[in-house]
């Protein structure tokens, strides 16, 4: 059993928007990348993080985490300027575009060694095409201003990288039919929801089942929960309602969850008839 080592110490970091300090500490690790002849392609496989994560660094986009900055220093010749570099880093504004509940557990789902999803009241975040998670927040009340909606709009799109990013990554999500029935915005809109879906589920790492309108009541009735497995093996929910969510980490309440979640795995159409039922609500356009 572990303790929650793993919460405590993700609390309050967050991805920042580019600071003075963040974008000189990339600066500095591009230089000394580009003078050890590495591609980031390069640099990536030998400190063992995505070419992508390397560029959200070197860019000032993504503060470093300890783990870079050791196998940084490492890989480029342990002079011990990044790791006292890295103690000046300040962070930005990185969670803007997050609600204020979701913040904790958007940082644990970006270290997660799988993450598990169950929906029923919209197509998860990690799926969801520009058109409809746009549709989503215009669509929120109170209405909100046009420079905070594209803020939503980009940190939604940018969570989805995850899903390319971590190619080892177990991710699961289990949705329901009716999520994929309602209709939002034109015709087109919808079959470009369903082929992002589609899409995105295609990867062997990721599964997507769905919960056919028959399947009749479930164990996962009490609503939305999603969970996930950190680095040091603890596993934690999370659940979401109305301007509030709850991070879970008893270990006997997440059990539970996990078991429910299981059961309805075995309830919900499998991956290849869940993508047999999506291309066939996309025929029906």
């Amino acid at each position: 059993m572990t303790d929650s080592s793993d919460v405590t110490a993700c609390d309050g970091e967050r991805e920042p928007d580019p600071s003075d300090s963040l974008r000189t500490f990339g600066a500095v690790v591009q230089a000394l990348r580009e003078h050890a002849g590495l591609s980031r392609v390069e640099f990536g496989a030998q400190v063992r993080f995505s070419k992508h994560t390397v560029e959200s660094v070197e860019l000032g986009r993504r503060m470093p985490d300890v783990a870079f900055v050791e196998r940084a220093e490492e890989v480029l010749g342990n002079t011990g300027a990044l790791r006292r570099g890295a103690q000046y880093v300040t962070r930005g504004r990185g969670d803007v575009g997050l609600a204020v509940w979701f913040r904790r557990w958007a940082r644990l789902e970006r270290e997660a060694v799988s993450l598990c999803t169950y929906e029923c009241r919209l197509v998860p975040g990690l799926l969801q095409s520009e058109a409809y998670a746009r549709a989503v927040f215009e669509g929120t009340v109170p209405v909100a201003p046009d420079e905070q909606l594209e803020s939503f709009m980009a940190k939604r799109m940018e969570r989805q990288r995850l899903l390319f990013e971590r190619p080892t990554t177990p991710f699961s999500f289990i949705v329901e039919e009716h999520v994929f029935r309602r209709r939002f915005g034109d015709a087109q809109q919808v079959r470009g929801m369903l082929d992002h879906a589609l899409a995105l589920s295609a990867p062997r790492n990721v599964t997507l089942q769905i919960v056919p309108l028959e399947a009749g009541l479930h164990a996962c009735l009490d609503g939305p929960v999603q969970l996930l497995e950190t680095p040091k093996g603890q596993r934690l929910g999370y659940s979401e309602g109305q301007q509030n969510g709850r991070l879970i980490s008893d270990p006997k309440e997440v059990s539970l969850l996990q078991q429910r979640y299981d059961t309805l795995r075995s309830q919900a159409l499998n991956a290849k008839d869940s993508r047999g039922l999506l291309e066939r609500l996309r025929g029906e356009l």
